[in-house]
């Protein structure tokens, strides 16, 4: 006898997705998170039991982050900032999207905030998201209700806001530090590292970087990346921060590394499972930092810095500025190795000024035996 399918699922861009009515309690409507039939029908099974359990015996069913967001946005639609609202809320989604409601706390955001501060967002901007996120979970505590008239939640758990008075310094690598670290970075994850604290990019400027916006200059023997001022980044309003076209040199490190990502992928150069990464600031990254600085201490018999153990992405940026400053570098040229605004158009660099944009650029890789150290100054200041 063939076995008898579930209902009320559909297959979308190889993920299946829940699409059912059901009596007595409405439509549910959400991504399985997989592209295997039989555990979707799994996952259906276990919501219809939750809702049965909610509906026969009072059981309060889970809800997912996703729906309270979305029960939000729909109330309160007539508010005039409702579409601020809308996009901090979208900003969120890919972090906790999926996660239920009770298991939203300060680890939960850790991702969603580390990766903000990543892309130089000041503690401001992301407490006006992480407010979002506390006057939603309070409304699941005190106002909304289930079909039982049981709320939502049964209390709001207490979200640390970001000091925006004193914001986390920018804490550049040494390279101890760099050595340990990318050591315990996966693969992927340690090339996109090493180009990145090489070149100054920003977290999207690598994940997103495409083959298409390589220029060759024969004249050096070497190219350059030329990033379009929209790129676009982990939204579609996203792009280089600065909102002008972003000149990326590569030094002798940065340039083995896109050489050897030659002929991975026709079109990002740096793909992972056949696509762009999302973010590089994920549990993976975590995980890698909170490693190394375990085995900072078993080496060096001390404990590491607070800050290498929490080491930021973007933190990588900044310490291809330190680096460069302490190399002597002229302000103007770091400004434009940087992708920073100096009022010049990226574009119209001569093969020469290039020339001196990478010789500067050379003067910070580990290879250099002029390399400035800037540990001594870092620890006096820790």
């Amino acid at each position: 006898m063939a076995r008898k399918t579930i209902t009320g699922l559909q297959l979308r861009k190889g993920v299946w997705h829940i699409d059912k009515k059901v009596k007595g309690y409405g439509r549910i409507c959400e991504s399985t998170e997989t592209s295997s039939r039989e555990e979707a029908e799994q996952y259906l099974i276990h919501k219809l039991e939750q809702i049965r359990l909610s509906t026969v015996y009072g059981i309060r069913r889970d809800r997912i982050w996703r729906e309270a967001a979305t029960r939000f946005l729909e109330e309160y639609s007539h508010q005039r900032s409702i579409w601020h609202s809308a996009i901090y809320l979208k900003q969120l989604d890919p972090f906790i999207g999926d996660l239920p409601i009770s298991e939203i706390d300060n680890e939960a955001l850790e991702s969603y905030v580390d990766s903000r501060l990543d892309e130089g967002r000041s503690n401001r901007t992301i407490n006006i998201a992480l407010q979002r996120v506390v006057r939603i979970l309070n409304l699941c505590a005190r106002k909304w209700r289930d079909e039982n008239k049981k709320p939502w939640l049964d209390s709001t758990p207490m979200i640390d806001m970001l000091c925006e008075k004193n914001g986390r310094k920018p804490y550049p690598l040494d390279w101890s530090e760099q050595a340990l670290l990318f050591k315990e970075l996966p693969p992927h994850l340690q090339k996109m590292a090493l180009y990145k604290v090489n070149t100054g990019c920003r977290e999207q400027e690598v994940c997103k970087l495409r083959w298409e916006w390589e220029i060759a200059v024969p004249a050096l023997k070497t190219s350059v990346f030329l990033l379009p001022a929209d790129f676009g980044g982990r939204f579609v309003n996203s792009g280089v921060k600065n909102g002008e076209e972003r000149l990326v040199v590569l030094n002798r490190v940065a340039l083995s590394v896109i050489n050897g990502q030659r002929g991975i992928h026709p079109e990002w150069v740096f793909p992972y499972k056949g696509d762009a990464l999302h973010r590089m600031n994920d549990s993976a990254w975590r995980k890698a930092r909170k490693r190394a600085a375990e085995k900072w201490l078993d080496q060096y018999r001390t404990p590491a810095h607070p800050d290498f153990a929490k080491f930021r992405v973007h933190d990588l940026k900044h310490t291809f500025g330190r680096r460069l400053r302490a190399a002597d570098v002229p302000e103007e040229d770091r400004k434009a190795l940087l992708g920073h605004t100096n009022g010049s158009v990226t574009s119209h660099y001569s093969a020469a000024e290039l020339g001196k944009l990478i010789e500067y650029a050379n003067r910070v890789t580990e290879s250099n035996s002029q390399t400035p150290v800037l540990t001594l100054l870092k620890r006096r200041s820790a």
